[in-house]
């Protein structure tokens, strides 16, 4: 980083001839896409101490701002190169990782927070004015942070370092549930001053070597991480987009992992003696975004019709092979705040073709955005416009690149597909459901839902906390045009000979923890 010039560059690894030969082959991989052309070293996913993970890579437009972070394999280099205050546990309970400890006053609106002693890759310590100044920088809308949302309920002007290892964070409004910002995507803690992360540094288990745009990543062990040393020597992030070159590659032995394994590669998978599934159940919010915000779906006849019109057990059937759920178009199924005592959206041809008729919509096409981005989307796409034709509707998909999806459906369209893993419901329903949020993606806007947070947050006592969320998720799932329609199983697999590594929901602690992967 600009601001960190190499005063103790001596404290970073450098490649040796392995590793720039190793650096070659990556970028062969990155400029094609392909995991082709990776020389003699294929067997096992290469050397034992160099670990491939094949991700979704998201274009020429990447970049190591951890704070910029939106995509899986955008959240993996961020986990190898930096750390963050918290971090959260499969339950999205935070615990606890640069802190080492954190309380509230008793009004929920001064928060201190203690820092355990680390350092940054060029020997620097971690103190609270890089806390400050990371914390500042991804609260700024321009940036466009995923936890932009949460960030901006920290007044920065009252808030202060008190010494080097303790900050002092003032909030605008009391909120008893902040301390999930702490492991939140995107609140990763850099340097102060931090601009420029063409050359990165971090407190993370790896350190940076080298980065290609839409290509490879290739990182180095840090022999002195607070949290002990990575059990491998390298690490190597490359780009797969399509699903299918993920699992060829895994079973030909070119990476030690991949992410995002579809349902129809399970049963594939589990034949297979040289590989290893790691199925997280249910994990994965499958979501059709209905933009409530635009024509036609401003009408919230058309939103119910849609709702109604599709059948979500043959979607699971179909499109996700009978890995997954039904959904009940609410988000953090079994999580803290989620409303578990409704009974299940069934599908009524009936009563959907009577509120097409009243919108007088009979015949209207409807476009939605998707993708191979995930393998089900498509299959659903098509069954659904079977579904829907029942009702009135005729639905079509545009499919879009993977590498530029979600950054075109931010503007793009009146539905898309998406999928969110796992968050604390809270932090969701502020960061995609509130009014006005950046990541409000179906425009919805309500008063009485956003007071209804707003009261949740306030609250101190657990029990009334958590039920004032409920009852705000009851009324998204009727207005928000947010329809999940299933729950699915994350699947991410890896070689048999790959140890350290479990099933994590992403986003959690666990998952794509590379630093503690072994192979045997």
């Amino acid at each position: 980083m600009t601001t960190h010039a190499r005063a103790q560059r001596a404290h970073r690894p450098e490649p040796g001839r392995r590793g720039v030969l190793a650096a070659g082959g990556a970028l062969a991989l990155g400029a094609t896409g392909l995991l082709t052309g990776c020389g003699g070293d294929t067997k096992d996913g290469g050397s034992g101490d160099r670990f491939r993970a094949a991700f979704t890579a998201g274009g020429s437009q990447e970049t190591l701002d951890p704070h910029v972070a939106p995509n899986f394999v955008d959240q993996a280099r961020a986990k190898a190169l930096y750390d963050t205050l918290g971090t959260y546990a499969d339950d999205m309970s935070v615990r606890k990782r640069l802190a080492e400890s954190w309380e509230s006053n008793a009004a929920g609106m001064r928060w201190r927070v203690r820092l355990r002693k680390a350092e940054f890759h060029d020997g620097k310590p971690v103190t609270a004015r890089d806390v400050l100044y990371s914390y500042r920088r991804a609260a700024d809308p321009e940036l466009g942070s995923p936890s932009q949302e949460l960030l901006s309920a920290i007044d920065f002007d009252a808030s202060s370092a008190d010494g080097a290892r303790s900050v002092v964070f003032v909030l605008k409004a009391p909120n008893f549930e902040f301390p999930t910002v702490f492991a939140g995507p995107g609140t990763e803690i850099v340097p102060e001053g931090a601009e420029d992360f063409r050359d990165p540094v971090g407190s993370g288990p790896f350190t940076y070597v080298s980065f290609t745009p839409g290509g490879t990543a290739r990182y180095r062990r840090w022999a002195d991480h607070w949290d002990g040393p990575p059990h491998i020597a390298e690490l190597e992030i490359v780009p797969a987009n399509e699903e299918s070159a993920r699992l060829n590659s895994l079973l030909s032995g070119q990476v030690h992992y991949a992410a995002d394994m579809a349902g129809s590669s399970v049963d594939r998978l589990r034949k297979d003696d040289s590989t290893r599934l790691l199925t997280a159940e249910r994990a994965t919010a499958q979501q059709l975004l209905l933009r409530t915000g635009r024509k036609p779906f401003d009408d919230p006849r058309l939103v119910r019709a849609v709702q109604l019109g599709i059948d979500r057990r043959a979607l699971v059937r179909v499109a996700l092979a009978g890995h997954g759920d039904v959904g009940n178009d609410l988000f953090g199924r079994g999580l803290r705040g989620y409303p578990d005592d409704l009974d299940p959206r069934e599908r009524n041809v009936e009563e959907a073709r009577k509120l097409v008729k009243e919108a007088d919509a009979e015949g209207l096409h409807l476009t939605v955005e998707t993708s191979s981005v995930d393998a089900a989307w498509e299959p659903a796409v098509e069954l659904m416009g079977r579904q829907l034709k029942d009702v009135g509707l005729r639905l079509t998909g545009r499919t879009r690149a993977a590498s530029t999806y979600f950054s075109e459906i931010e503007t793009q369209g009146v539905a898309a597909f998406n999928t969110t893993s796992t968050l604390p419901v809270s932090d969701f329903l502020q960061q995609r459901v509130r009014g006005g949020a950046a990541r409000n993606q179906t425009q919805y806007a309500s008063k009485k839902f956003d007071a209804l947070l707003d009261r949740a947050r306030t609250t101190r006592d657990e029990k009334d906390r958590l039920a004032l969320l409920a009852r705000a998720q009851r009324l998204a799932r009727d207005e928000s045009g947010l329809l999940v329609w299933a729950f699915s199983d994350a699947n991410d697999a890896v070689r048999s000979s790959v140890r350290g590594l479990r099933a994590a929901p992403p986003n959690s602690h666990d998952w794509a923890r590379f630093d503690r992967a072994r192979v045997a």
